[in-house]
This record gives C-alpha cells, sequence and structure tokens, in this order.
C-alpha cells in the first residue's frame, strides 16, 4: 500500500495524468464533431508529448534538458501533415492539423509541471474549437464561399452562360476557376460567394436545371 502511494506521490506521473486529462477534453470536442483525429488520438498525442518532456527532464541534465522536448515539435509536424488533404483546388484538414500541434503543446506544458496552466489554455482551446466555430456558422448565413464542381451534357459553351446567369438570378456571385473538356462534356469548377440562403435556393435551382448532368460542392 506504501509503495501504491509513494508511486502516485511522483510529480511526473501526475503531470502525464493531468495531460490525459487535457487531451481527453480537446478528443471529446473532436469526437462530437465527427472529425478526422478523434478522442483516442488526441488523447494520444497529449499523453506522447507529455511522455516524451519527461522523459526530457529526467535524462538532461546539466542545463541541456530540453533536447528531446524540442523534437517532439518537429516529430508532431510529421503526423499533422498526414490529416491534411490536398483536393484539386482547395486544401482540406488544416484545422485538425493545428488542433494536433496545439494539443502536443499542452501536453509539453503539462509535462514539465505546469499543471494549471495546461488545464488553463485547454479550456481557451474548448473556447476556440466550439464557439469560434458557431461565430463562423453565424458570419456565412451573411456571406458564404462554396466551390461547385459543374459537369454539363454536352460541349455547348452556352450551357456555361446559362448557369453562371443563373447564378446571378438568385444573387449568387461567382468566380470561374476551371474550364475542361472532359469526354466531349464540358466541366467547370466556380466560386459561388453569397448569403447562405440564397446559396441554398440556387443548389436547389441547380437540380432542376436540365443542361447539368452533374454537381458537387468541395
Amino acid at each position: 500500500m506504501d509503495s501504491l502511494l509513494n508511486f502516485f506521490d511522483n510529480q511526473y506521473i501526475w503531470n502525464v495524468l493531468v495531460a490525459i486529462f487535457c487531451g481527453a477534453i480537446i478528443g471529446f470536442e473532436r469526437e462530437y464533431r465527427n472529425k478526422a483525429a478523434g478522442f483516442r488520438t488526441i488523447v494520444l498525442i497529449c499523453f506522447g508529448s507529455a511522455v516524451f518532456t519527461v522523459v526530457s527532464k529526467m535524462m538532461g541534465g546539466n542545463g541541456s534538458d530540453d533536447r528531446i522536448a524540442a523534437n517532439i515539435v518537429t516529430g508532431i509536424g510529421f503526423i499533422g501533415a498526414g490529416v491534411i488533404f490536398k483536393g484539386k483546388l482547395s486544401v482540406k484538414g488544416l484545422t485538425t492539423s493545428a488542433v494536433i500541434w496545439s494539443t502536443a503543446g499542452l501536453g509539453m506544458i503539462s509535462g514539465i509541471g505546469e499543471t494549471k496552466l495546461a488545464m488553463f489554455f485547454t479550456f481557451f482551446m474548448v473556447i476556440i474549437l466550439s464557439l469560434f466555430q458557431e461565430i463562423e456558422l453565424m458570419l456565412s448565413r451573411y456571406y458564404l464561399i462554396r466551390t461547385v464542381h459543374v459537369r454539363f451534357m454536352d460541349c455547348d459553351f452556352e450551357q456555361v452562360t446559362n448557369f453562371e446567369n443563373e447564378a446571378l438570378k438568385f444573387k449568387v456571385k461567382f468566380n470561374r476557376k476551371t474550364i475542361e473538356k472532359l469526354g466531349g462534356e464540358l466541366a467547370v469548377i466556380d466560386d459561388l460567394s453569397g448569403k447562405m440562403e440564397n446559396i441554398n435556393k440556387f443548389n436547389e435551382r441547380l437540380i432542376h436545371f436540365e443542361p447539368i448532368k452533374e454537381f458537387y460542392y468541395n
């Protein structure tokens, strides 16, 4: 019993446990929103960063206990890069990558023993991820940009003109990014901008717009 109490009396143990707690809070938010890096991933990132920081402190000495911890930033960059996907005209996963990077920072803070500071920063990180998303959603009601990929029935350029004129009828602005000929059909990628309500109405119109063979957003 005494050995068990002595075990949990170790400050490093508590540092790592706090890191797991902080990672669990961030991970729960990510899992709730069904993101690529979910609960277990975020917890393990925070846990691993704390463990390596603790190991760095234990092995360092002579003022050089930052050697292993300094490489955590480099190592976590590879994990963050793995969740970034570059499409033809857009990049996805940047927020998830930033979450991984920030979570590693929380683990390192907890690992050096600043557990209260780690929990304080975790609180603000949850605010950034949840509250700020609601602010983005609110702003999108007044101004939204969406990229639409459209494929027409044939190679008649007049169909493209009619499509873009149709957008203007719904007070949706467009910025043509590319136009291609694929298998005897025209394919266009446009950036649509305007109020969310107008873009949604325009989207409903596209479903019944005969010249269009298929369309999708990214």
